[in-house]
């Protein structure tokens, strides 16, 4: 069944919200690598006093990643507003009006987070909030925007079988992986290990407390990327006829790669900031192509029986 215009409008505007909130997520940590947090100094909505504040380096990016962010706000409240309003004339519009008002929740949140860390300049337990609730928007959207075919087409039957519980473990543990990132990356603890695979050449880093959160972050993401790069076997089995997941599972695949690529390189080249900032680029897109494969295993495309679905 195609899809009727004002869903089509719809999805594209959610899909516009995910692409600005994953675009605000890398840009967070360009702020945060090029250290212009604190660009706009402790003063929040306003930016060294003013709206439109005098630039320097530091305050120009800081004053962008706010101006994004209000951007994304807007976009959220837009998907919000619309799919409550459509939901009180159709009720196939009512989890999307569910996943709209979570998401509307989720910005707001991200806000008075944004206020906070910049109030209190930059505590590593609120930055690693701001950023948890960022991929909590991320998802949601995604899941929001994906959603808009079910409703097209009627069909709202999820397949709550094996494979779906482990994929969706999957998009959970990448997503713990991410906020074990930040973690490392807002306590400092970039330099603690040098070395690849190994932390300065011990499985066993020892007992520093930097080395251990990098170390145990470098062990959670060894095992998300091995797990990674089995998926599009693990999906071809468990979905055989359903293309849309298997192309989010080699997808997942493909970045995992790349992000070892880049996590070698930081290491073995003292953490230039290019590839820190693409580190962490890396970290939310393939979040985000988890949970775009956790939602198409959850809803495989051809209606497998199922015995082959268990």
């Amino acid at each position: 069944m195609s899809i009727s215009s004002p869903l089509r409008s719809w999805s594209r505007l959610a899909w516009t919200a995910a692409a600005a909130t994953y675009f605000l997520i890398a840009f967070g940590g360009f702020v945060r690598i090029s250290e212009s947090g604190m660009g706009c100094g402790d003063d929040w909505p306003l930016c060294n006093g003013k709206v439109v504040p005098d630039m320097s380096f530091a305050t120009f990016i800081e004053f962008g990643h706010r101006v994004v962010a209000a951007v994304v706000a807007a976009l959220v409240c837009a998907v919000a507003w619309i799919a409550w309003r459509r939901a009180r004339d159709d009720p196939a519009w009512s989890g999307l009006r569910r996943a709209g008002l979570i998401a509307a929740i989720l910005v707001t949140v991200q806000i008075l987070l944004g206020a906070v860390t910049v109030w209190l300049e930059l505590p590593p337990l609120s930055v690693i909030l701001h950023l948890s609730a960022a991929m909590l928007l991320l998802a949601i959207l995604i899941t929001s925007a994906l959603g808009s075919s079910a409703v097209s087409s009627g069909e709202s039957t999820k397949v709550a079988d094996a494979a779906t519980k482990i994929i969706w473990g999957t998009a959970i543990f990448g997503y713990l992986v991410v906020v074990a990132g930040g973690l490392v990356a807002n306590l400092d603890a970039g330099p603690a290990c040098q070395g690849f695979p190994l932390c300065n050449g011990r499985i066993m880093p020892g007992d520093n407390l930097l080395m251990q959160v990098h170390w145990g972050h470098r062990l959670l993401a060894y095992v998300l990327v091995g797990w990674t790069l089995y998926l599009p076997i693990f999906v071809g089995r468990k979905r055989p006829v359903d293309s849309a997941a298997r192309r989010a599972a080699s997808a997942a695949a493909v970045l995992a790669v790349a992000q070892l690529v880049i996590a070698a390189g930081m290491v073995s080249m003292s953490l230039p900031a290019w590839m820190r900032a693409t580190h962490v680029a890396l970290g939310a897109a393939i979040f985000a192509a988890l949970v775009w494969l956790a939602w198409s295993v959850a809803r495989p495309a051809g209606r497998e029986t199922d015995a082959q679905m268990a």
